[in-house]
């Protein structure tokens, strides 16, 4: 029904989106990488290409940087088992590239450390997908920001990716969230690791 919104970026969170589109504010659901591309659009407008849901009590908008990413989404949720959730967080662990690359080695331990993934559904998404994701290609890179500022980002988002508060204040204020080299990691790699803790 909708193919993409195209406006001004009206505001922005880790996993949402609203976008003005000629006075008119529309919601959309977005992956990690989606959110780190937008914060990093030098314009206020900007287009997101959207994967609309209708179901009997109520209608979501998924909104994706590019086609790339929202073909590996309707991929993913057209395996028995992964919902439009489970396919969001598997593209906020990884990106479209890492998760082609994963699939087409059929690196099962790789698709099940992504939280909600059991070894059942990643040996089903490795089987069933290995032939169609050929074609989807598309890389995001990470940027990184003040700890501080990511880290409570960082908590935003999984808490509203479903996980208890309590939880997710423990893992974020008892680590020190740094890379290998001593830089400060970004909001997508601390959720990332938060994902895989959690």
């Amino acid at each position: 029904m909708y193919e993409y919104f195209h406006g001004t970026l009206a505001s922005l969170e880790p996993t949402q989106a609203v976008i003005d589109c000629g006075g008119v504010g529309y919601l959309l659901e977005i992956t990690l990488n989606t959110y780190e591309a937008l914060r990093r659009a030098d314009t206020p407008q900007v287009r997101l290409y959207a994967h609309h849901v209708v179901r009997e009590d109520a209608q979501q908008l998924f909104g994706f940087y590019d086609m790339a990413e929202r073909e590996m989404f309707r991929i993913l949720v057209g395996v028995n088992g992964v919902g439009n959730q489970t396919a969001r967080v598997m593209l906020s662990s990884l990106t479209v590239d890492e998760l082609r690359q994963a699939i087409q080695a059929q690196d099962v331990k790789k698709v099940q450390r992504v939280k909600g993934i059991g070894a059942k559904t990643a040996q089903r998404i490795v089987l069933e997908l290995a032939d169609k994701v050929g074609g989807v290609s598309g890389q995001l890179a990470a940027v990184t920001g003040q700890q501080s500022a990511a880290r409570d980002e960082a908590m935003t988002a999984l808490t509203m990716l479903g996980f208890a508060k309590p939880a997710v204040e423990k893992l974020l204020m008892g680590s020190e969230w740094k890379n290998a080299d001593g830089s400060p990691m970004s909001v997508e790699d601390i959720i990332k690791e938060g994902l895989k803790r959690l």
